[in-house]
């Protein structure tokens, strides 16, 4: 098995021999093999352990069995106990997903303070095999059959190459000592379910069923990164970046084919889920303003558009500057400036730049979203206009409405940051200097 578990971590490249590794050991048969494994090979590894305090003193005998072990063979040995129970409470969270959460973290915190390279945890065939098998009931995508990947990031997975069975017959033939944890038999988890009730009878009708699963994954595997490429490609090509969010053109999504599974794919990550394709493709040919809201993100019509925005877009802004040290310290507004207003001052020519006298700016300044009933004199114009109105005028979208800000001093809007700039704050030849915005936070 140490010659497979070379060849396995070789041919997935997983570490190099002078990289650190820190092992996530339970005490359970998988990692104590694992860490087995790592001390015959002569690899420099260190070991951490999670005590999640839901099983009372068999939790604490992991820890102090697992403790043991490293001082017993001189091994840099890290250890945490959790209120998991309060953690999922506070969070919402199942069991399992607070403890996953805590130890990935936790883990992650150990590997950057003390220098190692990578985590490795002792998921085996069987566990594999058995994601497959929950995703394959519970429904998933392509992405979902392909299985649990020896490498994601910073984590590592060293043993997937062998079944449970030969790391028990490994464990035996070595006499290595392991914890017996409990819950693994308790089949209210579904995963306890697929091992201890499902898998059995399918090895029955298919002796061979674990090998055969682990080719119909590897060979999922390869498609899924076919897939998965073409779809990168094509998100790349459509959906377009800019100031306030994405967006992309209707007429390059609507004629897509298979279009549901497309929308999918190219849309999972701002929250699109399969119930709300149907609502997407209606969404294509509702009038402007009209929205889908997923749960991060928001996506609207805009025309012939549709603007994929986050949620927090819509959340009102609010910031008071007491002096004009305080505004240029702020980065939130953009990039801000004060220039002589001289015959050689060249006004920027950037759409997204606003250029006001400051000479009649009063501080307190106030940056804020703007309002409902908010009006201003826009640049060239001796009329008042409200903002509502310039919006519609010059075809503003909803989110674009709703990102804009503006700079009020003594309870007049004296522009609309990195749009138009008021008339009666204008740069005129009695001008000395000159507040330049740069602003980040603009019309695309």
């Amino acid at each position: 098995m140490i010659e497979e578990f070379r060849r396995y971590i070789a041919d997935n490249k997983l570490f190099s021999a002078d990289e650190k590794i820190l092992l996530a050991v339970s005490g359970g048969i998988d990692s104590m093999v694992m860490v087995h494994l790592f001390l015959r090979c002569g690899f420099e590894f260190g070991i951490a352990h999670c005590n999640f305090n839901l099983r009372g003193n068999e939790s604490d005998g992991d820890e102090t069995f697992v403790g043991k072990f490293s001082e017993d063979h001189k091994i840099s040995f890290f250890s945490n106990r959790f209120e998991t129970e309060s953690y999922s409470v506070e969070k919402g969270l199942s069991i399992q997903m607070a403890a996953r959460e805590l130890r990935y973290q936790w883990f992650e915190d150990i590997r950057n303070s003390e220098g190692y390279h990578l985590i490795a945890l002792a998921h085996n065939l069987n566990d594999n095999i058995e994601t497959f098998l929950i995703n394959l009931v519970r429904g998933s995508g392509i992405a979902g059959f392909a299985g649990i990947p020896p490498r994601n990031e910073r984590l590592i997975r060293p043993l997937l190459f062998a079944s449970r069975s030969e790391i028990r017959e490994y464990c035996d033939k070595y006499e290595i000592k392991y914890r017996e944890d409990s819950s693994n038999a308790d089949t209210k988890y579904v995963r306890n379910k697929i091992r201890h009730l499902i898998v059995p009878v399918l090895k029955e009708i298919n002796p061979a069923f674990e090998k055969t699963i682990e080719e119909t994954i590897a060979r999922i595997t390869e498609v899924n990164e076919i897939y998965s490429e073409h779809i990168s490609s094509l998100r790349r090509s459509l959906i377009k970046e800019n100031r306030i969010g994405y967006s992309v053109a209707l007429d390059e999504i609507i004629n897509l084919t298979p279009l549901n599974t497309m929308i999918f794919e190219l849309f999972r990550g701002f929250g699109i889920t399969r119930t709300m394709i149907p609502e997407f493709v209606k969404l294509a040919s509702a009038k402007s303003g009209s929205q889908l809201i997923t749960c991060s993100h928001r996506f609207i019509k805009n025309r012939e558009e549709i603007l994929i925005v986050s949620v927090d877009t819509a959340k009102e802004r609010y910031f008071v500057y007491n002096c004009l040290d305080e505004l240029r310290e702020d980065s939130r507004l953009g990039r801000i400036s004060v220039v002589g207003c001289t015959s050689e001052f060249n006004f920027p020519g950037e759409s997204d730049t606003s250029c006001l006298s400051l000479n009649k700016l009063k501080f307190p300044l106030i940056a804020r979203s703007w309002r409902h009933g908010d009006y201003f004199y826009p640049l060239g114009m001796n009329k008042r206009k409200k903002l509502s109105d310039f919006f519609i005028d010059n075809k503003f979208s909803i989110p674009e409405k709703e990102n804009a800000m503006v700079l009020e001093t003594d309870g007049k809007i004296a522009c609309i940051i990195g749009v138009r700039t008021d008339n009666r704050f204008r740069i005129t030849r009695s001008t000395t200097k000159c507040l330049v915005i740069e602003s980040q936070d603009n019309r695309s």
